[in-house]
């Protein structure tokens, strides 16, 4: 139906979620997720800025897909531990398994954009490379390569124009690791987010729990 009803919907949604979250009557809840709603925003605004600069850290790229993403499952997770009468330890536990689920699915997905198909992920493939997006994956390509490498990508980076040369690029990041790396960091973040699982009595809730953690990994292709 277009860009304005979507924007219509979306806010219809988002405050129907408000809604939700009043019914529950606690604050504690009310106060995550305000400030996760908050968050998200911010980590959105600050990935729009990052775009084009070639000059962005590791630590910067992974602080933005905490605030987009992993803060969704940082406060899914937290407010269920709430809402369950988890105590304070257990609601800590919980958050951080969201965290590290969160920040593994996000490393995938960016994994996913120069690896996954299409129609399973929604979007096109190489759509974060068009947008000069610097995801892990192209920051690590462009600091393994060599010269002409480097040029090409931070180029790409710069001036969006990267899928005019997606196969020199998809090249230089087979020969680097970068695919391999950021897998890697992805499955470090599951073993870590499992773990935080270790306090939780055996249950099939904690098995299903275990098993989002290794789903969140295993969508590469």
């Amino acid at each position: 139906w277009g860009n304005a009803p979507s924007v219509l919907v979306g806010d219809f949604l988002y405050s129907r979620a408000f809604q939700m979250m009043v019914t529950i009557g606690d604050m504690r809840v009310m106060e995550i997720l305000s400030n996760t709603t908050n968050t998200i925003a911010e980590g959105e605004v600050q990935q729009l800025i990052n775009a084009g600069d070639s000059t962005l850290s590791e630590a910067t790229y992974f602080a933005v897909i905490h605030k987009k993403t992993a803060v969704l499952f940082e406060a899914a997770c937290e407010t269920a531990a709430v809402i369950g009468n988890g105590d304070k330890s257990m609601q800590a536990q919980l958050k951080s398994y969201g965290y590290h689920l969160g920040m593994a699915f996000q490393l995938i997905d960016d994994a996913l954009d120069y690896t996954g198909s299409s129609e399973a992920l929604g979007k096109n493939v190489g759509d974060d490379l068009a947008e000069g997006k610097p995801t892990l994956p192209l920051l690590y390509a462009m600091w393994h390569g060599n010269d002409k490498q480097k040029a090409l990508i931070k180029e790409a980076i710069e001036k969006g124009n990267g899928m005019q040369h997606f196969d020199e690029i998809m090249t230089t990041m087979k020969q680097t690791g970068a695919l391999t790396y950021t897998k890697k960091q992805a499955l470090d973040a599951s073993d870590k987010a499992i773990k935080a699982l270790a306090p939780l009595a055996n249950s099939e809730y904690k098995t299903a729990l275990i098993g989002l953690a290794h789903i969140a990994v295993e969508r590469v292709t």
